[in-house]
């Protein structure tokens, strides 16, 4: 299994952000990001509540590894986050867009 420091690296880097982007939000200094992903501090159940808020997961996904789908899962939370109309808008685009997908593999 791999250690909750090599997730929160491998979490960060799928979501196309660096060690300073994730100091910043968090409000700690870049090397405490670079000791906490090479498992060479601890994080802190404060940190642990950011980071998760962060990744937009659970602080269990994060100690579990557990989240796999990144992207497919904030999609997923902020899709249902948006009204009727909203949601039928971009339903009919994703519908839209394996038509053409279609048309271009003929």
């Amino acid at each position: 299994m791999k250690s909750l420091g090599t997730r929160l690296r491998e979490i960060r880097e799928a979501e196309g952000l660096t060690q300073e982007d994730v100091a910043k939000m968090i409000k700690v200094s870049r090397v405490i990001i670079t000791n906490i992903e090479n498992d060479g501090r601890k994080v802190t159940a404060e940190e642990l509540a950011k980071f998760a808020k962060i990744y937009n997961c659970t602080m269990e996904e994060l100690m579990e590894g557990k989240k796999k789908k990144e992207k497919t899962l904030v999609f997923a939370r902020s899709f249902e986050e948006l009204s009727k109309e909203d949601k039928a808008e971009i339903l009919d685009l994703i519908k839209f867009k394996k038509m053409q997908a279609k048309k271009r593999k003929k």
